[in-house]
């Protein structure tokens, strides 16, 4: 088993979440793989569009190979790379669902709203489908994980998830603006009681309940 110390802080990490910051996610276009990450997207999305017996597949997997390779000779051992992430916001930029690093990520970007909301709008393909047209539940629950995260960031009062209740009150449709947002209720000694919802053409898809607990001092 490797194990290794992370040398970054939550301090380093908070520029995004506290404070009078507009924004509280990474905001694409800081980072020179911001673009790179951009770009695979596309490539995903365009995939899941293209019909399995299309004439151009076996040319385009051969120079997909080929952009596999040569990245794969300039990537770091991951260990090495786990360790930098935790170096200055490098996870931030890295998360799954807010990072735009993360060619997982849609990305997320969410901002200070009203009424100690934090919520950011987002747009979903096929990559992420469950049922047909619609968002996956296990994605609209990430979306919300991350939002929750975030609003306790934002109240100054973060904690890991211990809990989360998602309820699924319609389908959440793909290729359609959907805003998801969280606010903290309160907290109790170490715990963090958090809402959040997914809102489309102003009718909530999902919402969650969330229990988090802060690290012992």
């Amino acid at each position: 088993m490797v194990t290794w110390e992370i040398p970054g802080s939550r301090k380093e990490l908070s520029r995004y979440y506290t404070g009078a910051e507009t924004y509280l996610t990474a905001v694409p276009g800081e980072s020179p793989l911001d673009d790179t990450a951009s770009q695979l997207r596309r490539i995903v999305e365009a995939l899941s569009l293209t019909k399995p017996g299309a004439a151009h597949i076996p040319l385009t997997t051969e120079r997909l190979r080929d952009l596999a390779d040569e990245l794969e000779r300039h990537t770091e051992p991951p260990t090495d790379r786990l360790l930098g992430m935790w170096e200055g916001d490098g996870v931030v930029r890295h998360d799954p669902v807010t990072g735009p690093e993360n060619t997982l990520a849609p990305p997320l970007v969410m901002h200070v709203a009203q009424d100690g909301w934090v919520e950011g709008e987002v747009t979903l393909g096929l990559p992420y489908q469950g049922p047909p047209a619609a968002v996956h539940g296990g994605i609209c629950a990430a979306l919300l994980d991350a939002a929750l995260a975030v609003a306790n960031h934002r109240a100054g009062n973060n904690g890991m998830t211990a809990k989360l209740e998602i309820s699924y009150r319609r389908p959440t449709p793909l290729y359609q603006p959907i805003t998801v947002r969280a606010k903290q209720l309160r907290h109790e000694g170490r715990k963090r009681f958090t809402v959040g919802e997914i809102v489309v053409d102003g009718e909530i898809s999902a919402a969650a309940e969330g229990l988090f607990i802060a690290r012992r001092s």
